[in-house]
């Protein structure tokens, strides 16, 4: 499966709001052995993600697009979407009795907040998706996500966003299989060896350089398990390894 990532936010265009969800659902992607073949950052422009959508839909397997989704004035991604696709966008019913419900209950339990706020709560605007589309509804979030077509709406909340896409992850189970050796040599010393492995094996190698505080990797992908193995056993055979990095070491 061929994947391509949109994040919608002018926030994350200012550098006030750093991009960890790209980084995040790439992450999760390629593990369940999809590729992701795009990720592209857009202001909260209707006409401008409605246009990624129109064409990204029909160029890649899936599409996800993160934004904002929770019924304000400025989350314009799902109407955008809609538009993209061109399909209405209404208010669906079961998605409003819910957020009605909802909104009862936060009210009861948070009388003091009520009193001193104006809550207005737009419970139309977020119970609406693109006609025909299918809800993705997590506890986490206030407005759903939805999938329409091949395209998957999550919000830009990273705890919502996480969520959303745990509960459709299995639709990106793919092909592809990956391994990742780890090496203490500098990279200007592993062309041949790099070069050696794409001519003796049909698999895709990624090369990411040492740092002060972990070591190098070779990253080796096909989809057959076996020509990973192999080619992953020619490498160390050829190159210099070390053990991965501690989980303190490799977040840094």
């Amino acid at each position: 499966m061929n994947v391509a990532i949109v994040t919608v936010g002018d926030e994350i265009l200012a550098g006030s709001t750093t991009n960890t969800n790209a980084s995040w659902l790439a992450e999760r992607i390629t593990e369940r052995g999809s590729t992701v073949q795009r990720i592209l950052t857009i202001p909260d422009d209707r006409e401008l993600i409605a246009a990624h959508v129109a064409r990204w839909s029909d160029a890649f397997d899936a599409v996800i697009v993160t934004g904002g989704i929770g019924g304000t004035p400025d989350d314009v991604t799902v109407e955008a979407v809609a538009d993209g696709l061109e399909r209405e966008f209404v208010v669906h019913g079961e998605i409003r009795e819910r957020l009605v419900e909802k909104a009862a209950a936060f009210r009861e339990a948070n009388p003091e907040m009520v009193a001193e706020y104006d809550l207005q709560l737009d419970i139309d605007a977020a119970a609406s998706i693109p006609e025909g589309a299918t809800p993705i509804v997590v506890d986490e979030g206030w407005a759903p996500g939805c999938l329409v077509e091949n395209v998957y709406v999550f919000a830009g909340i990273p705890d919502e966003m996480k969520a959303m896409f745990e509960a459709v992850a299995d639709e990106f189970q793919g092909d592809s299989t990956a391994e990742t050796l780890y090496t203490p040599a500098p990279e200007g010393s592993l062309h041949e060896a790099l070069e050696g492995v794409t001519d003796r094996f049909d698999v895709s190698v990624g090369s990411y350089p040492r740092s002060e505080n972990r070591p190098g990797r070779i990253r080796v992908s096909s989809t057959d398990p076996e020509t990973v193995d192999a080619a992953i056993g020619w490498l160390r055979e050829h190159v210099e390894t070390t053990d991965p990095p501690t989980e303190t070491n490799a977040s840094e």
